[in-house]
């Protein structure tokens, strides 16, 4: 049975779908981006302030959920721009230990409100 997670710690949906969704220990995120849930806003600033801002809705959904960043096994990361990589990776990193989770890194040809990342991520009930 598919439980929806939704929290008003994160952005609400611009279209059809949920924050998140749990399934047989699993959560699946639907792809979070650098929306400030508070004011409803983009986050300026270029991709690190983007990036932390859509870690931080990530990981809202994933607490409401009673996980963690610890509990996700995969991301995956869209770019709107491949030369922001660097600087993405160094944000990314401060939010996950060891092991890191899997992920996929892809540059996107554009995302939903010209946002610079959007992040979507898989986690597991322990």
């Amino acid at each position: 049975m598919k439980e929806r997670i939704q929290t008003s710690g994160a952005p609400e949906p611009i279209g059809p779908y949920s924050q998140a969704i749990a399934v047989d220990g699993l959560l699946f995120c639907a792809g979070q981006g650098p929306i400030d849930p508070g004011t409803g806003q983009l986050v300026g600033g270029g991709v690190a302030a983007q990036t932390e801002r859509t870690l931080k809705n990530l990981g809202a959904i994933l607490e409401a959920a009673g996980l963690g960043y610890a509990d996700v096994v995969k991301t995956t990361c869209f770019l709107a721009d491949m030369d922001d990589f660097a600087a993405f990776n160094e944000v990314y990193a401060g939010f996950f230990g060891e092991p890191a989770p899997a992920r996929t890194t892809i540059q996107a040809a554009r995302l939903p409100l010209d946002i610079l990342v959007e992040i979507e991520a898989i986690a597991q009930r322990r």
